[in-house]
This record gives C-alpha cells, structure tokens and sequence, in this order.
C-alpha cells in the first residue's frame, strides 16, 4: 500500500498559510498531515510545489521524493510490477489532519477497491482510490500528471467515504476549535504521558510553576516533552502546548489553542494555532487566529477578533470576499511576518510573509513591506534584508540558515509580488 500526497492549484487559495509551507504541514488541532501519515503505517511520497521541493526533500523525509526511489532509467519504476503499477490512493495535501481523516484514510487503504474511485469535498477532489496512473507517469510529468486525472475525475465513481480538506485559510482556524479536543484525546492512547491531575497530562522534562490554574471540563490539556508553564497561569482545555514552548506567568491561554514547538506565548490566547519558533511574549491578545513560523509579535500587539456589530466576519482574499459564517475570526498571518509595539490588528485581517507592521493594521498587508499606514508610510522590503532577518533569528534558537532556506525567501518574494502590485503607488509612500 501506498500513498501520494500532492499539492494542486488551490494550494494558492491558502496564502499566506502555504507561501512557504508544504499544505501537508500546517498545523491543525495540534496535528500536521505529515503525522496522520505516520500513523497509516504506509510509504508515503509527496509532489509538491516546484519551489518547496527541496524544503521536502531536507525536512520531510516522511514524504519521500518519487524521483529518488523510481529513477526514471530504473528497470523497474514501482515497487511491485515495474511501470505498470502505481500508488493504492493519490491524497489531497490539503486534507485536514483531523481523527476522523486518519479513520477514513485507514479504511480506504484496507478497502478492496480497484477501480478508481474518487473522494470529493464541495467539489474538489480530495483523493483518488486506485488511480488510473503509473508510478513512471509521475516521476516523469510529476503535479501534470495529477491535474490530468484531478480533471477527467468526474467520469469515475463517487466514494461514499468523506476527507475533509482546508480550501482558504479561515478554516484552518474554524478546523482547529472543531477537531482539537478529539485529536488531544487520541493523543493521550499514542504515547505515553504523566496524568498530572484530571485532564492534564504531560510528557518528560516538563516544568510548571506554582499558582497554575487548569480547567480542563472544555477538554485536556496535553503539554509536551521539555515544555515549561510560568507561575499564576491559567490553562483552560483544550489545550496542547507543543515541545520546549515555554509559557510566561501571568499568561492566560484557553479554548482551543495549539502551540508548536519552540514558542515563547505571554499575554492573553484564545482559539488560535501558532507554528513552531513563533514568539507572542508580551502582554496582548491574540485571539481566534493563525500565526505561522518565525513570527514575533511586539509588547502589546492585539488583534480583534469580534465585530462591533457582533455580526459574522467578511475575509477579503485577493479573488474577492468570502462570507466566513464564523462571529469570531481573527487575523491569518504568514511566516517571518512582525509587528512593533501597541500594534492593533483590526477583525478578520490578512497579513503576507515576511512583512513589519506598525500601529494600527486597517486593511490586509502584502507581504514583504514596511506597514505603517497610519503614519501615511508603506515600503517594500527587499528579501535580502528578510535573509539577514532570518540568519539572526535562526541563530537565537541554535538553527542553521541553509542555502534553501534563503532560496524560499528570494521564491516567496517572487510569487507575492502581486500583492504588492496592487497596492500601486501607496509602496511608493
């Protein structure tokens, strides 16, 4: 049995999520794609963005690269029947890394369908079961070869069977408060934790302070190995606080948080995912929202995340606005992205990669510029001063900057530069 996971075109619907992330490794109810997959006990072999495909090959070796395991002048291009055999399912990088998902995905894999079969979510396709393609076809012609079968699937059947998929970013945050409690509960049956009291749970090296509050009747609380809580914090499930994340005193972190690893989190956080090596370590809410890697946020950055209205939040994505039918809905902000101090993201804003905010934050921010509107400026950032950024924050955590590293940064600037088109002129502020 085998799988291939793939990024399509509506793996751009995602940004800024996915400008310099696989699809298969956002964070979602304290679980990537890339873990499901660990759990399949299945060889699994990604097609990704051009661009991302040396970031697989260095930091994902859970998906494998087709190209090293079926040479194109190898005799035999797949594991069982030479050219002639191909994967057992072709799956979606945008799925949802939710327990149902890895219910479903076990289910199909063991199934005894031979024909292909195509699973469909609001009409795109989430993955094929016993796909019509051989494993030279896509070493050969790669993400073409997918788009190929992704277009004539609607001449094949329907699976009864659902996966659920991310199809712009807000979900990723609405994903996140529907799956977490399920997904810590069966985390707790995989490895093995130390039931601190009822519902909390932790793993080794773990340090907490005295005066910590848990309330766990919302859901557990799962804090992992070399994590450490400050003193007169609150905790209220579900909670997973993510490897060597350390969380100041006086923090309140509640409802549906997931933090990944490496992250220093003060302040005030509600309903939000933080990716790892992400520090919001200061006084300051955030709240119903996503931050992505390598992000700080300044003493007193807030984000709103509730209209005066109290009516349900509008996103404003670069194809047009999508109703989000969500009353709270924060902000969604890429990698490398900044704010300074006292900043005050208003609802349901976009903020691109690799941008530096200041005051208030009225509208979306491209990526990669200087946003300070208010004080009527508004400046590209050249990416050379984004890799000298990220060579002294690499340094502060012991991480090695690698050649491909500052690559994704020069491939990341390229890709926005729309965005920053269609400001026009107000760059030039």
């Amino acid at each position: 049995m085998t799988i291939v996971v793939f990024e399509d075109r509506h793996c751009d619907d995602l940004a800024p999520i996915t400008c310099g992330r696989l699809a298969a490794t956002i964070t979602c109810g304290s679980l990537r794609l890339v873990d499901i997959l660990e759990r399949l006990n299945t060889k699994a072999y990604g097609l990704s963005r051009p661009y991302l495909r040396e970031i697989q090959l260095n930091d994902y070796r859970g998906l494998a690269s087709l190209e090293e395991h079926f040479p194109q002048d190898q005799e035999e291009a797949g594991p069982t029947s030479g050219a002639t055999s191909g994967p057992t399912l072709l799956l979606n990088a945008r799925t949802v890394p939710s327990i149902s998902n890895l219910f479903t995905l076990r289910e199909l894999l063991a199934g005894s369908v031979r024909e292909p079969t195509v699973v469909w979510d609001r009409e795109q396709v989430a993955a094929i079961i016993a796909p019509p393609v051989r494993w030279n076809e896509l070493v050969e012609d790669g993400l073409e070869a997918v788009s190929r079968l992704t277009k004539n699937a609607m001449q094949w059947p329907r699976s009864t069977r659902s996966i659920s998929t991310f199809q712009l970013p807000h979900e990723v945050v609405a994903q996140n408060m529907s799956i977490l409690r399920a997904s810590l509960e069966e985390r707790i049956r995989w490895n093995e934790w130390t039931q601190r009291q009822d519902g909390v749970f932790t793993a080794s090296k773990v340090e907490i302070g005295e005066h910590v509050l848990f309330e766990t009747a919302g859901g557990p609380i799962l804090i992992d190995e070399g994590a450490k809580i400050g003193p007169y914090t609150l905790l209220r499930g579900p909670i997973y606080i993510g490897k060597k994340c350390k969380i100041l005193e006086h923090a309140a972190i509640k409802d549906n948080v997931s933090l990944g690893c490496t992250t220093k989190i003060g302040g005030e956080v509600e309903a939000s995912v933080v990716e790892p090596f992400s520090n919001k370590q200061h006084h300051g809410f955030l709240g119903h929202s996503y931050l992505g890697s390598w992000i700080n946020l300044g003493a007193g950055t807030c984000n709103s995340d509730l209209k005066n209205t109290y009516g349900t939040v509008n996103m404003d994505y670069s194809f047009g606005k999508v109703a989000t039918g969500m009353q709270f809905l924060g902000c969604i902000m890429g990698d490398y992205s900044k704010s300074a101090i006292n900043t005050g993201i208003f609802t349901g804003k976009v903020i691109g990669v690799c941008s530096m905010m200041y005051g208030f934050v009225t509208s979306n921010v491209p990526s990669f510029v200087n946003y300070a509107r208010l004080f009527g400026q508004m400046a590209t950032l050249p990416p050379d001063v984004m890799i000298a950024t990220q060579q002294r924050m690499f340094a502060r955590r012991q991480v090695e900057q690698r050649e491909c590293d500052q690559k994704l940064i020069h491939e990341m600037y390229r890709i926005t530069q729309s965005e920053r088109d269609r400001f026009g002129d107000a760059l030039a502020l």
